[in-house]
């Protein structure tokens, strides 16, 4: 390996690092507010949080001081549900208060457990009512394109929101007016509120469908943060030198990184007993030291 080689590597490790620790804090404040319900969507941002860590600390431009900076990127959250591990990740990246999490779900809290973008800053739109997000991104990058803006538009949704046309039709819009500045990142955890994604309506083969689509297509290991960024890499790269839109798909785990969640039946909307709590962080804590230490 030559010297250059070297430093290379080693600055990709670095940077693997960093973002990592960003998913292993996202993870944890995502514990704080489901504690503070006791019950929610906790496995969706566990199992999402690499994915939400990539983008905030890694790809975003955005002014934590200014959430409606002209120039900013734009991150789509169509999936409401996941709210809580966007939440997460707004505290990791400075746009809302950490100690501001506690309120999660509560009475006049501006953090709904459903994303809304007229209560929370930097959530760009109210998700929930699955199949819209994609949609809108695409009508954010065709007008951001047309004011001649840098800004991209990352838009995060889910395997069980492949189940709706519209969803479809965005990807046909996106691919015919050659919006190389969006992305799409596709959370498949195989798991959907009526039951696993497979017997709810087969979606498979994705891959295929999405390249069938004309977008460029990579299916990574969602919480793989090394495979995560090198396919950011290649979606930027291809953006630049081609002009389609990206889709990452992503493999997670619902759960990930707490043993004790990830081997739940019932992990769609989770209900954990007061005295998890504390062992759900120690398996965090225990399992991200582990492999920091490796």
């Amino acid at each position: 390996m030559t010297a250059t080689q070297e430093t290379m590597t080693a600055t990709t490790t670095e940077r693997v690092d960093s973002v990592s620790a960003a998913a292993y804090r996202i993870r944890h404040h995502a514990l704080t507010m489901g504690e503070v319900q006791g019950q929610g969507y906790v496995g969706q941002a566990l199992g999402a949080a690499d994915m939400l860590a990539a983008v905030y600390a890694d790809q975003l431009r955005f002014q934590a001081e200014d959430p409606h900076w002209e120039q900013r990127d734009r991150f789509l959250l169509s999936t409401g549900h996941y709210a809580i591990g966007h939440y997460a990740a707004l505290a990791e990246a400075g746009i809302i208060p950490v100690e501001e999490l506690d309120t999660y779900g509560s009475d006049d809290s501006r953090l709904p457990m459903s994303g809304m973008s007229t209560y929370t800053p930097g959530m760009e739109i109210s998700g929930g009512s699955l199949g819209h997000g994609l949609t809108i991104a695409v009508g954010m990058a065709l007008g951001l394109r047309h004011q001649g803006s840098r800004a991209r538009v990352y838009n995060f949704l889910s395997d069980g929101e492949l189940d709706e046309g519209s969803t479809w039709e965005a990807a046909m819009g996106a691919h015919h007016h050659q919006l190389g500045n969006l992305t799409a990142m596709v959370d498949i955890n195989a798991l959907q509120a009526d039951g696993k994604t497979d017997t709810v309506l087969r979606t498979e083969p994705v891959t295929e469908k999405w390249e069938s689509f004309g977008w460029y297509t990579q299916r990574v290991d969602g919480n793989n943060m090394a495979e995560l960024l090198q396919a950011f890499d290649n979606a930027a790269a291809q953006a630049a030198a081609v002009g389609r839109p990206s889709v990452i798909l992503c493999d997670t785990k619902v759960g990930r990184g707490v043993p004790l969640l990830e081997d739940r039946e019932k992990a769609h909307f989770m209900r954990i007993e007061e005295h998890e709590w504390q062992l759900c962080r120690e398996q965090l804590t225990a399992g991200y030291e582990g492999k920091a230490s490796r």
